[in-house]
């Protein structure tokens, strides 16, 4: 249920109104855009007197939301949302590309590969320690040694660093991460995604291989409920019939998400198709539907990495591919910085 209420309502007021909602037992979230000023309403709602709330004179509507979804939902926050980290502005209006290795291999090989991506551009170092793999035989990632890694990086180039986390326990361990990413395998750990809701860490959720849009904004709601509201949604791509490619990249997730919910949108093109040549059209088709974003896997050399190698652009190919990505999100009014 949203309230919405009446321009230049008096703060008194505003907050007795907040004060009755809560003592029936809800929780509100306060939005106040440039606009409209809302009352998100999130709790059992049934027993709530609609017609008393409309008779205060400081509101103009009340209106019930169907969606299981409340606190990612636009119509309980209709701007969009912006979030602030390692100096960068990430939402609306903005352009980021977040790039790096699949998975931290060695100080050389990440060193040599955060180098190369800031200098051609990205804003965001991205780089797997502990890596959640299909097979218990595969490479598993650095572990703590790779997270030492990724901050020595960071050093290095200035660049704030996205990594994966996989449970909840590791949450002190991975304390100055400046992006926690939640993997698709992970999308609905439920546990992980409450935990990190107990924090103001922003957080990359990915999309699950076989997410529907409700269920993947559901999983941003698990985080939200707690009280943190720094979530980075991230289409990579979902599971069809389809053989030719790893994935199928969902580019109508971008205007649907940005139909139903405020949160920022990035697209993964290197999951998505798991294939190097195809990450430029679809990063292009990316900028087209209006992301926020992209994170692309780049490697000093695909064909000797450990994880992911043919989906890894090396560091000319990214050169070349984040010159066409400036010049199309310039032109769509996106600020690149």
């Amino acid at each position: 249920m949203i309230i919405i209420l009446k321009q230049n309502a008096p703060e008194q007021r505003v907050q007795a109104l907040i004060e009755e909602v809560k003592e029936q037992g809800m929780q509100v979230h306060f939005s106040k855009g440039e606009e409209t000023t809302i009352m998100g309403l999130v709790g059992d709602t049934s027993h709530v007197d609609e017609d008393k709330l409309r008779a205060n004179e400081i509101v103009a509507d009340v209106r019930r939301i169907s969606e299981p979804y409340k606190a990612a939902n636009r119509r309980f926050h209709p701007d969009d949302t912006h979030i602030k980290v390692g100096g960068h502005t990430i939402g609306e209006g903005f352009f980021h590309v977040m790039a790096g290795p699949c998975s931290v291999e060695s100080e050389k090989q990440l060193c040599t590969v955060a180098e190369s991506v800031k200098k051609s551009g990205a804003t965001f170092l991205r780089g797997g320690a502990f890596k959640p793999r299909t097979s218990p035989y595969s490479f598993q990632g650095l572990e703590a040694d790779g997270l030492m890694l990724l901050r020595e990086a960071r050093k290095l180039t200035g660049l704030p660093i996205v990594t994966e986390i996989m449970s909840d326990s590791q949450l002190d361990e991975f304390d100055d991460v400046d992006i926690l990413q939640v993997g698709a395998r992970n999308m609905q750990n439920f546990r992980l995604l409450k935990a990190i809701g107990q924090t103001k860490k922003p957080v990359l959720l990915k999309r699950g291989l076989s997410a529907t849009i409700e269920e993947w904004l559901m999983s941003a709601e698990y985080i939200m409920a707690g009280g943190n509201e720094n979530v980075i949604l991230c289409e990579r791509g979902i599971r069809t019939f389809e053989h030719l490619i790893r994935n199928n990249l969902d580019i109508s997730a971008v205007p649907l998400i940005k139909k139903h919910s405020h949160l920022p949108i990035l697209i993964d093109p290197s999951h998505a198709a798991g294939i190097a040549w195809m990450v430029e059209p679809l990063a292009k088709a990316a900028i087209a539907a209006g992301a926020d974003g992209l994170m692309i896997e780049v490697h000093n050399n695909p064909k000797e990495a450990l994880c992911d190698g043919a989906q890894s652009l090396n560091m000319d190919q990214f050169a070349d591919v984040m010159k066409e990505v400036k010049r199309r999100a310039a032109f769509e009014g996106k600020i690149t910085d």
